[in-house]
């Protein structure tokens, strides 16, 4: 079984919801299997730490998961446009991999959640394309032949999943949204497979 990491940071769990379901469409893939990881929040204070293990949810994320994985399902919540601090907190640790070349030519894709539907989707999205291109990773994103696309008045483009979660961040994931997720999950899982063959 090939690993594909679901890697997010979720504040009040519209991205971590993105990521199960991702998660599931990557193991309608034959031979596939997500990994499901979280990055620690992090603090102004220098001093501050968090435990090393969650008090719930997925387990914090460790270069090694990065290094081992077949490809990458990258989320995060959108903030001013951008991905979250803890997010690109992580993402500036990975200098090793860089160096190395160690995701170079493995896939990736991403998924966001906003708190208004003209929050900064798609520029988040793009922001955590950027590292990712870095790495010389092969961004993957949802084809209009996925018709959720063309008829969703929540979330959902073209540059990888989203969701609308509302200004109290409690919308649940519309049916679209959770297609899309498992649409992209199992799209990321194929290429995945593709490439490693």
């Amino acid at each position: 079984m090939a690993d594909i990491l679901v890697l997010y940071y979720s504040r009040y769990g519209g991205t971590a919801g993105m990521a199960q379901h991702i998660a599931r469409g990557v193991e309608e893939i034959e031979g596939m299997q997500a990994r499901v990881r979280t990055v620690p929040a992090i603090s102004t204070v220098c001093e501050a730490t968090e435990d090393s293990i969650p008090a719930e949810g997925a387990p914090y994320v460790s270069v090694d998961d990065l290094r081992e994985c077949a490809g990458l399902a990258l989320g995060s919540p959108t903030r001013f446009g951008n991905m979250a601090a803890p997010l690109k907190y992580f993402l500036d640790s990975t200098g090793s991999l860089w160096l190395s070349a160690g995701l170079a030519g493995k896939p990736a894709a991403v998924f966001t959640s906003t708190s208004s539907m003209h929050g900064g989707q798609e520029t988040t999205l793009l922001s955590m394309m950027l590292p990712l291109l870095h790495h010389g990773m092969l961004i993957l994103g949802i084809p209009y032949s996925e018709t959720d696309l063309l008829h969703t008045d929540a979330g959902g483009t073209p540059y990888g999943a989203s969701h609308l979660a509302g200004t109290d961040s409690r919308n649940p994931l519309t049916e679209a949204e959770l297609r899309l997720c498992r649409a992209l999950g199992r799209r990321l899982a194929e290429t995945a497979r593709q490439l490693s063959s």
